[in-house]
């Protein structure tokens, strides 16, 4: 007669001690079931959906009920010189000068040089959402405070307050020998 008894080797019979091969069994099979269900599910689903554009708080067109008077945001970082250094180096760092040119005077963009008279908040608004003509919008890129801080470079273009001004042309007439 042969005996059908399995081998079961010294340390495993110590591992399983008052377990016996049938619970083993039960336990290693119900691990594997488990293993084999967990594999069909898609454990990286991507990137959260996008939200689009951020929201904007300018007022675009009329406001519905009876005249309110629009609050833009105001520019945190107005009269800051910090952020006016900052804003700087951000607009050499994302590149603004390969299309505004490296003092904003334009280029294949329009010239950024005495914008006095436009608000803080449609600067911030142009950045943030581009422009159909070639003006990338950066709104999901950048964070508000370094758009605001950029807003506060552009507007200090062409004033006593420009961090890095352009070097004047020299007053003194150049004489050419031949």
């Amino acid at each position: 007669m042969i005996n059908r008894r399995l081998h079961i080797p010294s340390f495993w019979q110590k591992a399983v001690g008052a377990w016996n091969m049938r619970t083993l069994a039960c336990l290693s099979s119900l691990l594997l079931v488990f293993t084999f269900v967990g594999c069909g599910q898609d454990r990286n689903p991507g990137p959260p959906p996008m939200s689009g554009f951020p929201v904007s708080r300018i007022p675009v067109g009329p406001i519905p009920g009876p005249a309110q008077k629009a609050t833009l945001p105001q520019n945190p970082y107005a009269g800051n010189t910090v952020a006016l250094q900052k804003g700087h180096r951000l607009f050499v760092w994302f590149n603004c000068a390969g299309c505004h040119g490296p003092h904003g005077g334009g280029g294949t963009g329009p010239n950024l040089r005495g914008m006095e008279g436009t608000s803080d908040a449609k600067i911030f608004e142009v950045i943030a959402q581009g422009r159909g003509t070639g003006m990338p919008a950066w709104g999901m890129k950048l964070p508000e405070n370094q758009i605001w801080m950029l807003v506060s470079y552009i507007k200090s273009l062409g004033t006593n307050e420009e961090p890095d001004p352009p070097l004047a042309p020299s007053k003194h007439k150049v004489i050419q020998t031949q």
